[in-house]
C-alpha cells in the first residue's frame, strides 16, 4: 500500500471512529495475546484494520495506550457477559453450577482473554495497575457470587461465612487451567482438552468440586437428621 492510499484510507477510518477503535482493538487483542507487548507490531494491527500507525497513535496515543484499552475490553467484554446471565432468579446451586458453566465456555471461546490475561501476569502486572477504575468494574461478579453464598446460606444449601473472592477465583483458575495448559498438560496426559466433550466432562467436575466445597458439613448434618428422624419413628 502506498503513502496516498493510506491517506485515503485514514480519511476514510475517520468518518467512523467507533467502529475504526473497535476495529483496531479487536487486531490488537490478536496481536498481543499472540506476541505479548514487546513482540506486538503496530504495523500488523493496522495492516488487518485496513488503517495506519499514525491512526493507531491519534487514538491510543501510544502502544502501550492500545495495550491498555486491549486490557480493559478484554475484562470489560467478561464481566458484561456475566451480567447477562441473570443468576439472581436461579436456585443458589444452579446458579453457582451456571457461573461455572459459563466460565468454562467464555474461556474456551475467548482463548485470547486467556492468553493477555497469562501475559500480563507474566509481567507482574505492570499494565493492569495502570488502569485505575478496573478494581471498579470487577466488583460485579464478586456481588453476584455473594449473593448467592448469602441466598444458599439462608436456603440452609451452603454453609455460611464463604469468602466470595476465593469462589470467583476457584472457578476461573479451574476455567483458565482448561485452556492455559491444554497443550503441555494434554500432552503429557493423553488428553484432548481442547475437544468439546472433554470440556463439557471438566465442567460437570469443577461444579462438583465447588458444590462439595460450598455445601461443606451441611449435606452430612442433613443426612445425621434425616437418619435421627428415621430411628425415632422406629423406636
Amino acid at each position: 500500500m502506498n503513502s496516498r492510499q493510506a491517506r485515503v484510507r485514514a480519511r476514510r477510518n475517520a468518518r467512523d471512529p467507533a467502529q475504526t477503535k473497535a476495529s483496531i482493538i479487536s487486531s490488537a487483542t490478536e496481536e498481543f495475546s499472540a506476541r505479548g507487548v514487546k513482540g506486538a507490531r503496530l504495523d500488523a494491527i493496522a495492516s488487518r484494520t485496513r488503517t495506519t500507525r499514525a491512526m493507531i497513535y491519534y487514538y491510543f496515543g501510544s502502544k502501550e495506550g492500545l495495550y491498555l484499552a486491549v486490557l480493559e475490553t478484554a475484562y470489560r467484554g467478561v464481566r458484561e457477559a456475566e451480567t447477562r446471565l441473570d443468576l439472581a432468579h436461579l436456585a443458589p446451586v444452579e446458579a453457582m453450577r451456571r457461573l461455572v458453566e459459563f466460565t468454562f465456555d467464555y474461556y474456551y471461546e475467548h482463548p485470547s482473554f486467556v492468553a493477555l490475561i497469562v501475559a500480563e501476569n507474566q509481567s507482574g502486572g505492570k499494565f493492569i495497575r495502570k488502569l485505575d477504575h478496573i478494581d471498579r468494574m470487577n466488583v460485579s461478579i464478586i456481588d453476584t457470587i455473594a449473593a448467592i453464598l448469602q441466598v444458599g446460606a439462608l436456603d440452609g444449601v451452603f454453609r455460611p461465612g464463604i469468602d466470595p473472592v476465593e469462589v470467583h477465583m476457584m472457578i476461573a483458575a479451574l476455567g483458565l487451567f482448561q485452556i492455559a495448559n491444554r497443550h503441555t498438560f494434554g500432552y503429557l496426559f493423553d488428553r484432548d482438552m481442547a475437544s468439546r466433550r472433554y470440556i463439557e466432562r471438566t465442567k460437570a467436575l469443577a461444579s462438583d468440586i465447588l458444590l462439595r466445597y460450598l455445601r461443606g458439613d451441611v449435606e452430612r448434618d442433613a443426612s445425621l437428621q434425616k437418619k435421627r428422624r428415621v430411628a425415632l419413628r422406629e423406636s
